[in-house]
């Protein structure tokens, strides 16, 4: 059973109840029998599975891979260069 956040119009306590989800609504404030409101609250999020992170689900580019930059894939490396000099 979910748990629902209500809150007075005219007096502005907020209390919780615990109501069926084919429970009607509560309309009249238990302290002051002022109008109710349900208030919305934010819903956690889970990601779970692949596919949420850059590099999960990604083609082998310079753009899945992070804190690789231009400069240093384009540098020749030094074994290459000292043996063609001799």
């Amino acid at each position: 059973m979910p748990i629902y956040v209500y809150q007075c119009d005219s007096c502005g306590v907020t209390f919780e109840r615990q109501q069926h989800f084919s429970d009607d609504p509560l309309t009249d404030c238990p302290e002051c029998d002022g109008h109710l409101h349900r208030v919305i609250q934010p819903v956690g999020i889970v990601f779970k599975g692949s596919g949420f992170y850059v590099t999960d689900n990604r083609a082998k580019s310079s753009t899945a891979l992070p804190g690789e930059t231009k400069s240093e894939k384009k540098k020749p490396s030094t074994s290459d260069s000292s043996e063609s000099n001799s």
